[in-house]
């Protein structure tokens, strides 16, 4: 399978950002790479409350997107065996330096999602914190996904809820109060800065599931508490949230 043109254009645009993504969100997502704490989404709603992976200790667990691999250090500390894959080099660079910083070792890959460059049934569980199911075609993740799990395996991720990306224009800083975009058909996104999103209603995410052979456990749809910070969202943001699901966290098994 050749490399598509929204991989190379995405490549280009997370190299060029992944120094300021991470100078910018640091106060959000690197504690956890020293701490062993972890939290879920643009909220940082902790894994305590919201138990979407489980115990993770003595598993072998891919992060598909891993950027500067905060997540992947976090689940180490707990026990885990993870690799941390991710498309952008400079992002990648960042990974090795955290992992400088905190002596926390794991193999790091770089490569696509949609073809993942390890073997069938290597993992217990795969999963991404937005990262490659934001970013990536999902109808090649997912796939992707099923055939690296082992028998029982866990495939989890959060990204953006269909509700916020339906009333979300992409030419404003905030969603909005309606529905601004068709749902029907939705799967591929081009922002103003070039880069390319993917998503799908919430039945085509069944279908392709079943198809690959996974179990729906859970569709996760957390709520901020009144009190939350965001280094990606402001109160507009945490004030919509409150009121509609901005994100969501499907939860799915290999049959």
């Amino acid at each position: 399978m050749t490399e598509s043109n929204h991989t190379r254009i995405n490549r280009v645009l997370w190299n060029r950002d992944a120094d300021d993504y991470q100078r910018r969100n640091a106060p959000q997502i690197s504690q956890q790479a020293f701490t062993g704490d972890i939290a879920w989404g643009l909220w940082g709603i902790p894994e305590s409350r919201l138990g979407v992976l489980g115990e993770v200790a003595g598993k072998d667990v891919l992060e598909l997107g891993c950027g500067g691999a905060q997540w992947s250090m976090a689940l180490a500390r707990r026990g885990a065996r993870p690799v941390g894959l991710d498309l952008s080099e400079r992002q990648l660079g960042h990974a090795r330096r955290l992992q400088r910083e905190t002596g926390v070792r794991f193999p790091l890959v770089h490569a696509d999602a949609e073809r993942v460059p390890l073997r069938d049934g290597s993992f217990d569980i795969v999963f991404a914190d937005h990262g490659a199911f934001s970013f990536a075609d999902p109808y090649r993740t997912v796939p992707e996904s099923a055939r690296v799990l082992r028998r029982g395996g866990l495939l989890a991720f959060s990204r953006i809820s269909p509700i916020y990306d339906m009333a979300a224009p992409i030419e404003a800083d905030h969603a909005s109060d309606r529905l601004v975009y068709d749902y029907f058909g939705w799967h591929r996104t081009e922002l103003p800065d070039g880069t390319v999103e993917f998503g799908l209603p919430y039945g085509a995410w069944i279908r392709l599931f079943r198809e690959c052979g996974l179990v729906v456990e859970d569709l996760i749809e957390p709520q901020p508490g009144p009190d939350a910070t965001s280094t990606y969202r402001d109160a507009d943001d945490l004030a919509w949230s409150r009121r509609w699901p901005s994100e969501c966290i499907w939860r799915t098994r290999k049959a």
